[in-house]
């Protein structure tokens, strides 16, 4: 059941920093399973690896601000 509550900001933060790691550790887990044509990271690797690591840093910029509706 849904609550009335409002997202807070520190949430929405936790929320985009998940995000992002998870971008990033997906982008990493591609060479686990051998896909790929590139040995090591690949240019489209490394572009996701830097979006997720700046979703991430933007999440936790939200960490601060504390209780306040999102």
């Amino acid at each position: 059941m849904l609550t009335d509550t409002p997202l807070t900001k520190r949430q929405l933060g936790w929320l985009i920093l998940s995000l992002g790691a998870a971008i990033v550790l997906a982008s990493l887990g591609v060479d686990l399973v051998g896909a790929g044509k590139f040995n090591g990271l690949g240019p489209a690797q490394q572009q996701l690896i830097g979006a997720g690591v700046l979703i991430a840093l933007f999440g936790l910029t939200l960490l601060p601000l504390g209780d306040r509706p999102a």
